[in-house]
């Protein structure tokens, strides 16, 4: 009498990679991997001697470049940083700087967000042609705008203020990060949208349960541009500030001012880098996703 065999999964076959292949494989990669190392190395050597500079007192960097730090780490310190610490001009800067790039990151990003669910899923009269005069003002430079928002803040009040500051930032951010939040959300799935509105989701519902955590890598990306936008800012603050000026500008004039101020002058530039970088790694998960689902549609 036959019996019945259990049919049998047939089992993957697994190729051992030799060594010799692996060896080929590493050594096809080394040239590109040698180039991007050299490419680091350039990009990070500015920074590292900022870094190097801001830890040694003027008086030994008098004496040769920071690279002496190699030969007598014995140099370093933190007293510059106490120094710049101490500094009522710089300290007022970075807060001033701070107030700054929070609200006209905050800002644009809540009113494109709105702005591009609206251009992107919602139909009203003209949304097209909107959507291209939007479009238009990514064109506009803002040095153009410069003389014509100074005299407006003189006469309305705004101008050397931090509120005045925010809204200039966060006009010039507005077509930019409509496009790119329009864009990535028109890519979220019309049936998630419909399903919802057959549950009886309110539009607003939807923006804030739906929508925004589905764009968040959109609106991480969006955030980075413009902290690191904002907070890296010399000329706006130049125009529209005097006693509220933004971190880039009253380095700029420390640096007028005291031409050999290396100990504040180093120290503050070196902080004032260091943040936005932090940001970015932070959010860097986000970066790429966001800006290349913008960019596609």
């Amino acid at each position: 009498m036959a019996t019945a065999v259990a049919p049998t999964r047939a089992q993957p076959v697994v190729i051992e990679e030799s060594v010799a292949t692996r060896a080929l494989r590493v050594l096809a990669r080394a040239p590109v991997h040698i180039v991007l190392i050299v490419i680091a190395l350039l990009w990070l050597l500015p920074t590292l001697g900022l870094f190097f500079t801001s830890l040694l007192q003027p008086e030994d960097l008098g004496e040769g470049g920071w690279w002496q730090v190699f030969s007598e780490p014995s140099k370093l310190t933190f007293e510059n940083y106490r120094t710049m610490v101490g500094n009522e001009g710089i300290t007022s800067a970075l807060i001033t700087t701070a107030w700054i790039t929070t609200g006209a990151t905050i800002l644009p990003i809540m009113v494109a967000a709105l702005a591009g669910y609206a251009f992107a899923w919602l139909e009203f009269p003209g949304r097209d042609w909107i959507f291209l005069g939007v479009i238009a003002l990514l064109l506009v430079p803002l040095q153009m705008a410069l003389i014509p928002i100074f005299q407006l803040y003189n006469a309305t009040g705004l101008y050397d203020t931090i509120l005045g500051l925010i809204l200039f930032h966060s006009a010039f951010a507005l077509p930019f990060a409509i496009f790119l939040l329009r864009n990535f959300f028109a890519g979220i799935p019309k049936d998630l949208m419909e399903a919802a509105r057959i549950d009886g989701a309110s539009e607003m519902r939807i923006f804030f349960r739906l929508i925004l955590p589905l764009g968040l890598p959109a609106v991480a990306s969006l955030g980075i541009f413009q902290v690191l936008f904002v907070w890296n800012d010399l000329l706006v603050g130049l125009v529209l500030a005097q006693d509220n000026q933004p971190i880039q500008p009253a380095i700029a004039s420390q640096l007028r001012q005291f031409g050999a101020n290396l100990e504040v002058i180093a120290p503050a530039s070196f902080f004032s880098a260091i943040i936005p970088l932090a940001i970015f790694l932070a959010f860097q998960r986000y970066f790429v996703q966001g800006l290349l689902a913008g960019s596609v549609k």
